[in-house]
Formats: structure tokens, C-alpha cells, sequence
């Protein structure tokens, strides 16, 4: 198992209270496969993979649990420690590109950083080289051009490729996805779920896709965590999960997807029914 999460729990505290944004969830990424948490919004998954990189401000905190990576409690590393393993041996992808890459350098200053940081062995030439390579394999077309040009002038979708050559230029051993697909047109979306599926089977990088969007799941996971108020309410590979959902959580999440030629036309799609207590059922964990 190349990554465990046990017991996980981070808090936000204001005068109001305590928010427990996860609370006691457990799971786990094999080596070289897909694990998608899926939930609404709000429901903990993306404080989940940022408690993961430990990228948890004031006022959140984490408050227990551990996260085992090879080997390692990541929540013990010192913070000299864990920026080595970010970047290098765990990369994060954020949703919004134009808002997590930098206006103000190129996009092949950017890549080159992360190898500046993290492979110091290479000279200057060898990592423009490496950068080039990195856009190439993201399918930016004309690489050395792209690599002095600034983010605003490039489209969402290009964006995101660079997003996601700045996470795979190190060759991380494991990739989180923070709802990468969102902010883009389906064409585009289905692009770079190929392109991500495509740099798994090369480099045997294990994935952990945070969305809420089914479909997605659907396409890409092996396993699958249901989240539900900082809870994990079901937890099954992806076959039985779609097959079978035993959560009526999960169920209530998958009724409000349309069928194409089962759902009608201009019919209301089922939601989630906000005055039921989900957390009252048992939880489903195969």
C-alpha cells in the first residue's frame, strides 16, 4: 500500500465553534491505481487531500490520526521533511489553475522551479530540456515556444496541462487531483482525464481524484470513498459502487444524474434530500 490514512481528523475553530471538517476518516491508495472521493460540496474531501500535503492553515488544524506514506506518518515529519516530499514524491493538482500558477513568470519558469527544488543534479540545460520534455508530455504543442510564454496567455485547458506537467515533472509516486476538471468545457475535461490515465500507465503513478462530479468517477476509478459531513459514509471499488450502492447517500448522489434515453427530457433530476440525517445510517465500508 503506498499510501494509509487512518483516523484523520482536522478541525476549524472561530468563536462560533468547532467546525470538524473531517472527522475520522480512513482509506487507502495501492500503488499504480485511482482512488476518487466523491461528496457535495463541503464535505471534506478537499481538506482531506490538503490535510494529506499538510497544507492546513490557521484556524484548521489537525487534531489526530495518521497518514503513512511508505512507511512514514507524514503528520510526524518535520516541516523540512515534508517539503521534501512535496512536489518530489507527492504532487497536487488545484483546481484553478489561473489562480494557482504565477501571473507574473513564464510557464516554463514555473516547471523548472519544482526542478530547481527537487532535482538538483541537473544542470541548467539539462533541466530546460526536462521542461520541454514535461510540456511535450502533456501535449502542449510547440513546447520550446510555450515555454517563455505567461499564463494569461494561454487557454484553461493549456493551463491545466501545464498544472499537471509542474505536478508530473518530478515523477512523483503519487498524484493528488483537487477537482482538476471542473473550470473546463467536457472536450477539454475528457482530454485530460486521458492525459492523466495516459501518465498512470507510464510512470505507475497512483492517484487520488477528488470531485463530485459521478460521470468523472465513473470513467476513471478503481476505488471509490464517499464522503458525506467529514465522514466517510461508504467506501467499495468502483464496479460495486455503481453496481450496488448500499449507502443511501450514495444512492441519493447517483439518482441525481441523467441517463441518456432513460431520463426525459426537461424532467427535475432527484437531489439530495437536505432534512435527511445521512450520518444516521450505517456506514457501508467492503
Amino acid at each position: 500500500m503506498l499510501l494509509s490514512v487512518k483516523n484523520l481528523k482536522t478541525y476549524f475553530y472561530s468563536d462560533a465553534g468547532v467546525n470538524k471538517a473531517v472527522n475520522d476518516v480512513s482509506f487507502d491508495i495501492p500503488k499504480g491505481k485511482t482512488v476518487c472521493i466523491v461528496g457535495e460540496s463541503g464535505s471534506g474531501k478537499s481538506i482531506t487531500s490538503l490535510s494529506i500535503m499538510r497544507l492546513i492553515d490557521h484556524p484548521g488544524e489537525i487534531e489526530g490520526g495518521e497518514i503513512i506514506f511508505e512507511d512514514r506518518d507524514l503528520l510526524k515529519l518535520s516541516d523540512a521533511q515534508m517539503r521534501k516530499v512535496r512536489g518530489k514524491e507527492i504532487s497536487m493538482i488545484f483546481q484553478e489553475p489561473m489562480t494557482s500558477l504565477n501571473p507574473s513568470y513564464t510557464v516554463g519558469y514555473q516547471i523548472d522551479e519544482a526542478l530547481r527544488l527537487h532535482q538538483k543534479q541537473l544542470n541548467k540545460k539539462q533541466r530546460f530540456e526536462k521542461v520541454v520534455e514535461s510540456l511535450e508530455l502533456v501535449g502542449i504543442h510547440n513546447p520550446r515556444e510555450k515555454y517563455g510564454e505567461y499564463p494569461f496567455k494561454l487557454s484553461g485547458g493549456q493551463r491545466q496541462r501545464v498544472m499537471i506537467a509542474i505536478a508530473m515533472a518530478c515523477e512523483p509516486k503519487m498524484l493528488i487531483a483537487d477537482e482538476p476538471t471542473t473550470a473546463l468545457d467536457v472536450t477539454i475535461q475528457a482530454q485530460v482525464l486521458d492525459l492523466m490515465k495516459e501518465l498512470q500507465d507510464k510512470k505507475g503513478t497512483s492517484i487520488l481524484f477528488i470531485t463530485h462530479d459521478l460521470g468523472v468517477v465513473y470513467q476513471i476509478a478503481d476505488e471509490v470513498v464517499v464522503m458525506y459531513k467529514g465522514h466517510i459514509v461508504e467506501k467499495a471499488s468502483a464496479e460495486e459502487l455503481f453496481k450496488d450502492p448500499r449507502h443511501p447517500y450514495t444512492k441519493a448522489l447517483l439518482h441525481s444524474i441523467p441517463i441518456p434515453g432513460v431520463t426525459p427530457r426537461k424532467s427535475k433530476l432527484d437531489t439530495v434530500d437536505e432534512n435527511v440525517d445521512y450520518l444516521s445510517f450505517p456506514k457501508e465500508i467492503r
